[in-house]
C-alpha cells in the first residue's frame, strides 16, 4: 500500500515550534509514523461538530488528532494537544 501523504494544519506547526528542541524531532517522527500506520495507531474516535470521524493517537505526554482522507490519500494532522497522560 502507498503511504499516505502528510499534510498538517498551520497551528499544529505552531504548537511544534514552541516546544523544546529536543520535544521537535519526538513529535516529527511521531507523526511519520503515524503516516506509514494510521489505524495501527488510533488509540480513540473523536467527532467534531459535523460528525466528522477523527482519530486521536496518545503518545508521550501528547495527543494527536488526525483524519484518514482516503478518497485523496492524505493522512491530516489536525491539531496537537497535551494528553492526560503527562
Amino acid at each position: 500500500m502507498k503511504p499516505f501523504r502528510l499534510l498538517i494544519d498551520y497551528e499544529v506547526l505552531e504548537f511544534i515550534a514552541r516546544l523544546s528542541r529536543k520535544e521537535q524531532p519526538l513529535i516529527r517522527r511521531e507523526m511519520l509514523r503515524v503516516r506509514d500506520f494510521p489505524y495501527n495507531h488510533a488509540d480513540y474516535p473523536e467527532k467534531d461538530e459535523l460528525g466528522r470521524q477523527y482519530h486521536v493517537h496518545i503518545f508521550e505526554k501528547y495527543a494527536l488528532k488526525y483524519w484518514i482522507d482516503e478518497a485523496d490519500g492524505h493522512l491530516k494532522i489536525m491539531e496537537i494537544r497535551p494528553s492526560d497522560q503527562g
